[in-house]
């Protein structure tokens, strides 16, 4: 008779300590990569910059994100999610006031909060992949989908309203409620009122709101 082996289903190795020491890797040269990206610019920062920086080798780099655009890919996720983990913008706790509001005032002043908390983190960043979008068609792509996805957390929020049966101002309807809120989202404000003039984050965050309201609801103009 054939003997009768028992066997087991293999499962891939992992070390836990592996996955964590690469993430710290990848962690270092995200870190690394922000800063030089903001102190130097893109065109001007290498690969080989980056790795001295974050004290890894230049293949280790390569290897990790493949190319300078990918990781000025990275470098902009995680300056708008605040962290690398695979969390959507919208599930995030500094959303919730957008979904909390009950009412529209609510709703707009809760997303002015977000996009002061997104400009205080991204406007620097935003301004790199902006200047940057001529070099390269994939950098173009990247700028693209940046302002691909600013629009999409507009409608987001025209939506939002819309469930509180929200009016709209006299001659706007949905898609020019999205161009107008797409309009003040942009980190390029933050940039221009908090970094450049000096203001105060709540008074931007005040002023956003205000404008926010002004253009989206009626009765906000005297």
């Amino acid at each position: 008779m054939d003997e009768v082996k028992d066997e087991k289903p293999t499962r891939p190795y992992r070390s836990r300590v592996r996955e964590e020491s690469a993430r710290r890797t990848r962690q270092a040269v995200v870190r690394a990569a922000t800063e030089l990206f903001v102190a130097h610019g893109y065109g001007t920062t290498s690969l080989a910059d980056v790795a001295a920086a974050a004290g890894v080798a230049r293949p280790t780099v390569f290897a990790t994100f493949g190319s300078k655009a990918a990781l000025l890919r990275q470098v902009l996720d995680e300056t708008l999610a605040g962290d690398d983990e695979p969390v959507p913008v919208a599930q995030r706790p500094w959303f919730r006031p957008v979904w909390d509001a009950r009412s529209p005032e609510g709703v707009l002043d809760g997303y002015a909060g977000v996009c002061t908390l997104i400009g205080g983190r991204a406007a620097r960043v935003f301004e790199i992949v902006r200047r940057a979008a001529d070099e390269t068609t994939e950098l173009a792509e990247i700028w693209e989908t940046l302002l691909r996805n600013r629009r999409a957390g507009a409608r987001m929020v025209v939506e939002r309203l819309g469930t509180l049966d929200t009016a709209l101002r006299q001659g706007s309807d949905v898609e020019r409620a999205v161009d107008e809120l797409w309009f003040y989202n942009d980190p390029a404000h933050y940039g221009a009122l908090v970094l450049r003039c000096g203001w105060t984050e709540e008074s931007f965050r005040r002023w956003l709101a205000e404008r926010m309201c002004d253009v989206l609801l009626p009765g906000q103009r005297g």
